[in-house]
C-alpha cells in the first residue's frame, strides 16, 4: 500500500520536472536562435537600414539640410537623362527577366527529370561562371564581342559586325548586358530551382505518371505550381538586382570611346549627379525613385502570388 501511494505521489512531481526541462529547452533554443539571426540583423542594420534612411533624408533636403519637399525629385524627373535611362533599365529588365524565368526554369526541369549523377554535373557546370561575375565578366564578354580578337568571329559576321563599336552600339546594350546578367547569374538560380523541385514528394510524381501524364504534363501541372513561389522569390531578387546596373554599363562605355552615354543606367545618372556635380541629394533622389519602384514591385508580386502564405 505504501509503494502505491509513494508511486501515486511521485508521478506529478515528474511529470512537473519534465515539462520544466522542456520549456528550459525551448528558452535555451529560442536564445540560441537570436544569438544566429542578431549577427546579420546587426550587419543589415549598419549597412542597408541605415544608409536607406540617410539616402531618405538627403533626398528630401537640399546641400544645406534644408527641407525641400519633392523638389529633388521634380528637378531629377526634368532632366533630360532621367527618363532615356530609366527606359534603358527597363528594356534591359525585360529581356533579362523573361529569359530568366523561361530558360532558367526549363533547364532546372530539364536537370530535375534525368539521373541525378547527370544532373549534378551540369549544375556544377551551369554555376561556374558565377565566379567571374561583376567586372571581370564585362571584361571577358568584351573580349568576346570584340571580332576581331573573338574566337565567335564568324558568328558575328553574320551580322555585319566587323569591330567593337559596331557591336556595342547604344541599341545594342539592353540585349548585351542581359546576355551578360544570364551568363553570371543564371547558373546560381537553377540550382535554386532544382533544390527548390527536389522538395516536391516523389509520391505525387508517381502519382502523375501512373494516371498516364507525360513529362511535359507533370512538368507544367505538378511541378510548376509547386515551386511557383520560389520562382517570385528568383524574380524579386533579380529585379532588384538589375535596377542597380552600374559596372556593365560604365565598363562598356569606357570601352566605346564616347559612343555610349555615361548616364546609360539610373545609377550611372545618380553617380554623376554625386561626383561629378557634387549634388548629393539629387543622387539619394533617384536612389529612392530606385527604391519605391522596386518595393511597389515587389508588393504586387508578393500579394499576387501570395509568397509568405503558410499552406
Amino acid at each position: 500500500m505504501k509503494s502505491v501511494v509513494s508511486h501515486q505521489a511521485s508521478t506529478p512531481q515528474g511529470t512537473t520536472d519534465s515539462l520544466g526541462s522542456k520549456l528550459r529547452r525551448k528558452r535555451k533554443n529560442g536564445v540560441a536562435g537570436y544569438a544566429f539571426v542578431s549577427g546579420y540583423f546587426i550587419l543589415l542594420a549598419l549597412f542597408g537600414i541605415a544608409p536607406a534612411v540617410y539616402a531618405i533624408c538627403l533626398a528630401f533636403t537640399s546641400t544645406g539640410g534644408h527641407v525641400v519637399g519633392l523638389s529633388n525629385f521634380i528637378k531629377t524627373g526634368e532632366d533630360f537623362r532621367f527618363l532615356p535611362a530609366f527606359e534603358n533599365i527597363a528594356e534591359y529588365l525585360s529581356i533579362w527577366l523573361a529569359s530568366l524565368v523561361v530558360i532558367v526554369i526549363g533547364l532546372a526541369l530539364m536537370l530535375h527529370s534525368i539521373s541525378r549523377k547527370v544532373s549534378a554535373a551540369f549544375r556544377f557546370i551551369f554555376y561556374l561562371p558565377g565566379a567571374l561575375a561583376g567586372a571581370a565578366s564585362v571584361l571577358v564578354w568584351l573580349f568576346m564581342l570584340d571580332p576581331t580578337v573573338s574566337p565567335w568571329r564568324l558568328f558575328l559576321g553574320i551580322f555585319d559586325f566587323k569591330n567593337l563599336g559596331q557591336t556595342i552600339l547604344p541599341g545594342h546594350l539592353p540585349i548585351i548586358f542581359a546576355i551578360i546578367a544570364f551568363w553570371a547569374g543564371a547558373g546560381g538560380w537553377i540550382v535554386v530551382t532544382y533544390g527548390a523541385l527536389n522538395n516536391i514528394p516523389n509520391e505525387l510524381i508517381e502519382a502523375a505518371e501512373l494516371d498516364g501524364a507525360g513529362p511535359m504534363q507533370t512538368a507544367l501541372r505538378i511541378k510548376l505550381p509547386l515551386i511557383k513561389k520560389w520562382i517570385t522569390f528568383m524574380l524579386i531578387l533579380a529585379f532588384a538586382a538589375g535596377t542597380q546596373l552600374f559596372v556593365e554599363p560604365q565598363l562598356v562605355g569606357e570601352a566605346s570611346l564616347g559612343l555610349i552615354s555615361p548616364t546609360w543606367s539610373p545609377n550611372e545618372l545618380a553617380y554623376y549627379f554625386a561626383f561629378q556635380n557634387n549634388n548629393f541629394n539629387y543622387a539619394a533622389a533617384i536612389s529612392v525613385d530606385l527604391l519605391v519602384i522596386g518595393l511597389l514591385c515587389a508588393a504586387v508580386l508578393v500579394f499576387r502570388t501570395k509568397l509568405f502564405e503558410v499552406e
